[in-house]
């Protein structure tokens, strides 16, 4: 369902075939890193076919930036670290030539 649409708004769209700021605001709604990537592409959809200086069409474009770099960069949470203690790597970057970063098999 995440890439689906609300079938009531694809119908006022296709009556009056126009597309509203109000429904590019109502894609962004409350957005997580989770999701912002999916309602990114919705935007887009949404806003493919309108003018370069259609209203809805500049907020989209604006929204999709902010999607962007929520969805790949995330929220920062917590408190900075100690000076000199050195972050924690992403599992897919886990560099498994040092013993530090490892996991222990007799922990799992």
């Amino acid at each position: 369902m995440s890439q689906s649409e609300d079938p009531e708004r694809l119908r006022r769209i296709a009556a009056s075939d126009e597309v509203t700021v109000e429904d590019v605001r109502r894609l962004m709604g409350a957005s997580t890193p989770h999701f912002a990537l999916q309602l990114r592409n919705r935007i887009a959809k949404l806003i493919a076919d309108l003018p370069a200086d259609h209203p809805a069409r500049i907020e989209g474009e604006r929204e999709i930036v902010r999607l962007e770099r929520l969805g790949f960069n995330g929220e920062t949470r917590g408190e900075i670290g100690d000076p000199g203690e050195r972050p924690l790597p992403s599992l897919p970057s886990l560099d498994t030539s040092d013993p530090d970063l490892v996991p222990d098999p007799g922990l799992s």
